[in-house]
C-alpha cells in the first residue's frame, strides 16, 4: 500500500507500508490512514528516529550487512528525516502528515 507523506514546506513524499511501518512505530505514531505531526513535537521525532536507525545498523551482524537488501530502511528514512528537518526549521508553523487507502497497523497487509 502506498503511504503518502505532505509537509507544508518540503512537499510530497511516497512510501511504501513495508518501509512507513517500522518508522511510525519508532515515532510513536499509528499506522492509520491518516496521521499527522506537528511542528512542535519534531524535534522529538527527528531523535527517536535517529535513534532508531542507529540501533538498527548497530544490531546488523557483517554478515547481515553482505546479505542486505538492495535499500536498506536507513535509506528509505533519509527523504523523511529530511522532511522532518526542514518543517522543523521553517519560520511558520508547519506540519507533517500522511494518508493511506487504509491503517495498514498489520503486517499482513504488505505486497
Amino acid at each position: 500500500m502506498l503511504i503518502t507523506f505532505h509537509s507544508s514546506e518540503a512537499g510530497e513524499l511516497y512510501m511504501l507500508d513495508g518501509a512507513a511501518r517500522p518508522l511510525l512505530r519508532a515515532l510513536g505514531k499509528s499506522c492509520s490512514a491518516k496521521g499527522v505531526m506537528q511542528k512542535s513535537e519534531l524535534p522529538l521525532l527527528i531523535s527517536a528516529l535517529e535513534r532508531f536507525l542507529a540501533e538498527q545498523t548497530a544490531q546488523k551482524t557483517e554478515d547481515e550487512e553482505e546479505k542486505s537488501v538492495p535499500v536498506s530502511l536507513k535509506q528509505r528514512a533519509w527523504p523523511l528525516l529530511q522532511m522532518m528537518r526542514r518543517t522543523r526549521q521553517a519560520k511558520k508553523e508547519g506540519m507533517i502528515f500522511w494518508e493511506a487507502e487504509a491503517d495498514f497497523e498489520d503486517d499482513a497487509q504488505t505486497v
